[in-house]
């Protein structure tokens, strides 16, 4: 259930089985052709995708220097249907203050007659927060990652 004051949705048909969606999800290499918005490249430093894990990235130029992306924790992990995880609380399961926001999401695949129906809700503490990520570009933001997931597998 989502709550329109709290949490931020983007939904979208890729044309690839849901085993192909989860393993651009869970392989390391495939994730990081996908991960961050281009031209900017990702570096995938940690991806244990497990209740428990870690999901460390960096971002950066080719050819240039890497900065912190993401160090966040997965909570669910449903085989090819769910995916949960927060950035409130780092890889090393410590409580976090990321910026620009501190967030949760899920991301959730279902059969559908042309593929894979992705789901992806992002929620957030406050409202402020809300509107803040969502100010920040998060549609453009995550409509870019999850346009480049689907060109991974399609």
């Amino acid at each position: 259930m989502t709550d329109p004051e709290l949490d931020l949705t983007l939904e979208r048909v890729i044309r690839a089985s849901r085993a192909a969606v989860w393993r651009a999800w869970t392989d390391p290499a495939r994730f990081a052709r996908w991960w961050v918005p281009a031209p900017a490249v990702c570096r995938v430093d940690r991806l244990d995708v497990r209740p428990g894990g870690a999901l460390v990235t960096a971002i950066g130029d080719a050819g240039g220097p890497f900065v912190p992306h993401m160090d966040a924790t997965f909570l669910v992990v449903d085989d090819q249907e769910r995916i949960v995880f927060t950035n409130a609380v780092d890889s090393a399961w410590r409580p976090a203050a990321p910026e620009p926001v501190a967030m949760t999401a899920e991301i959730t695949l279902a059969d559908h007659p042309d593929g894979t129906d992705y789901r992806v809700v992002v929620r957030h503490g406050d409202p402020d927060a809300r509107d803040r990520h969502e100010k920040l570009g998060f549609l453009d933001g995550w409509g870019t990652v999850t346009a480049q997931l689907a060109a991974v597998v399609e």
